[in-house]
């Protein structure tokens, strides 16, 4: 294989390329004429706040409160989340912004 590209690569890019295109066009093949099913509808509208409730339960999880420093770290970032999100209502900005916040508070602390 000196210098020469494999064709098992070729062949790997093409079925990265054809699986991911298919995960984007399938909602619109699917649900192009009809309303998408509940399931799909509950997803699109609670799987962000689920995240974030993940995102909490992660971040809170090993917290030793009795010890210093009291989980203050962990404690702040929830309410920087929760402020950020209340005040922009944004989801996306809420999950990157708090934890950017969390993780500067756990290095620079």
């Amino acid at each position: 294989m000196s210098g020469s590209v494999s064709i098992d690569i070729y062949i790997a890019i093409l079925i990265m390329v054809l699986v991911n295109y298919f995960t984007r066009v399938f909602p619109f093949i699917f649900f192009i004429k009809k309303e998408p099913p509940e399931y799909i509808v509950f997803i699109e509208r609670f799987f962000p706040a689920i995240i974030i409730v993940i995102l909490i339960v992660y971040t809170l999880r090993e917290i030793d409160f009795s010890l210093y420093p009291y989980g203050l770290k962990e404690i702040f970032g929830v309410f920087f989340t929760a402020i950020l999100h209340i005040s922009i209502k944004n989801y996306l900005i809420s999950i990157f912004g708090g934890t950017i916040f969390y993780m500067a508070l756990v290095q620079y602390l």
